[in-house]
């Protein structure tokens, strides 16, 4: 596989969250997205969770790192 790939997607609807932090440590943002922002909507998973990085892992400290944690949902 390349390192460096480019990919289309439709996703559709879907609920995303800010995580700012270590990447180690998003999984209470997960938990919070997948377990109260969700079902909360009355919504189910429908797609691969992704992920979008703001920050340069290389230039921020891990505390500051900025990630947009989404989730492809439908009506339950």
């Amino acid at each position: 596989m390349p390192k460096l790939y480019s990919m289309r997607w439709t996703e559709g609807r879907c609920v995303q969250i800010l995580h700012i932090g270590s990447y180690d440590d998003e999984g209470p943002t997960l938990e919070t997205l997948h377990h109260r922002v969700i079902p909360e909507r009355g919504l189910v998973f429908n797609g691969k969770h992704h992920e979008i990085y703001l920050s340069d892992p290389r230039r921020v400290a891990p505390e500051k790192l900025k990630t947009v944690l989404r989730q492809p949902v439908t009506s339950a």
